[in-house]
């Protein structure tokens, strides 16, 4: 009789910021399909999300990874689900309304790598900050490429569990880095966010490095924040070669900035200042290849004929991808009810 490691992973119900959680079922002969995935449950008192008397939640599984760093080990993103089997309020993926293949997204998920010990990102001197930014952005060479060795690491195993990792780079601040992911439907995008961070996670308990994606984790300094870029098209914008119709899109995100902001990270208005390629968090704009804008039309999409995609980059680095997607697709499609 064979067993497999199921590693469940879920999110937990602290505020304003999430935290992933974890834990391993043995099962016999497993398929390694996610129908053959039980539903668990889990001690919601120890995770927010639950009274003591009645502390059960359970764990639905929605998404399935092998497990690169396990023999027979796999990774099963879950939904939480209260007693009764309705959504936990915690469950942002649950917020997504509309979900099908028609909307793609493409996730720049920015973070700054912490070491536990000095409390300060790799790279910076105890109790002090290295040479300004600016040599650090797609760096190479240990003066100024800090963590490169776990950066890889990660990448590798998320490219051998089938997430689709579209890229790396180090980012503008010194131990700053930047992974990207694409993936058609917003419930997939965000499974495949949330494993990839969750991987991130385990790899660096074994360098000591922990994930800070605080928006702005150095304060008020002369640092570039970490935000959580989100790409987006669905069929019209890809295929409608018309300004106008980005425009009536672009424009439909302005009187909807509270509920987006709501979802796009917690101390967002830390980094949003309108310094740091930010627009301030009490302005909106849009425009071609402006990186100082909410949302940027990129280049590539006008070269293209007015097909392609549009660039949200308000969404901080501690943002839920499931809550940022749902925002994303309602004002998308209310925008074109008359196109």
């Amino acid at each position: 009789m064979s067993k497999s490691k199921l590693e469940y992973i879920w999110l937990d119900g602290y505020k304003p910021t999430q935290s992933l959680r974890s834990k391993t079922k043995i099962v016999a002969d497993f398929s390694g399909e996610l129908a053959d995935c039980p539903e668990w449950c889990f001690d919601g008192s120890s995770t927010e999300q639950a009274e003591g008397g009645a502390s059960d939640c359970l764990l639905k599984p929605v998404a399935i990874f092998p497990d690169p760093e396990r023999l027979s080990g796999y990774l099963v993103m879950c939904e939480v689900l209260n007693a009764d089997g309705t959504p936990h309020e915690s469950n942002g993926r649950a917020t997504i309304e509309d979900d099908d293949n028609d909307f793609w997204f493409g996730f720049e998920q920015e973070y700054f790598l912490w070491d536990t010990e000095t409390n300060s990102p790799p790279g910076f001197p105890t109790g002090g900050y290295p040479g300004p930014q600016g040599p650090y952005y797609c760096s190479v060479g240990a003066k100024n490429a800090h963590g490169r060795h776990m950066i890889e690491e990660h990448l590798d195993v998320c490219l051998e569990a089938g997430i689709n990792v579209e890229g790396i780079n180090a980012e503008v601040a010194a131990g700053q880095w930047e992974f990207q992911v694409f993936s058609k439907g917003a419930r997939q995008a965000g499974d495949q966010i949330w494993v990839a961070r969750y991987l991130l996670e385990r790899i660096g308990e074994k360098y000591g490095l922990a994930i800070e994606y605080h928006p702005k984790p150095l304060g008020d300094t002369d640092w570039n924040g970490s935000g959580m870029h989100a790409n987006f098209s669905n069929s019209t914008l890809r295929e409608c070669g018309d300004q106008s119709v980005y425009e009536q899109v672009c424009q439909a995100f302005e009187p909807r900035v509270s509920e987006h902001i709501a979802v796009y990270g917690a101390d967002n208005d830390q980094r949003l200042t309108g310094k740091h390629e930010t627009q301030s968090i009490n302005q909106f704009s849009y425009g071609v290849s402006d990186r100082g804008a909410s949302i940027r039309i990129p280049v590539g999409t006008v070269t293209n004929g007015w097909k392609g995609w549009l660039e949200d980059r308000r969404p901080a680095s501690n943002a839920d991808p499931y809550k940022v997607a749902a925002e994303i697709i309602k004002t998308v499609k209310g925008a074109l009810v008359t196109v």
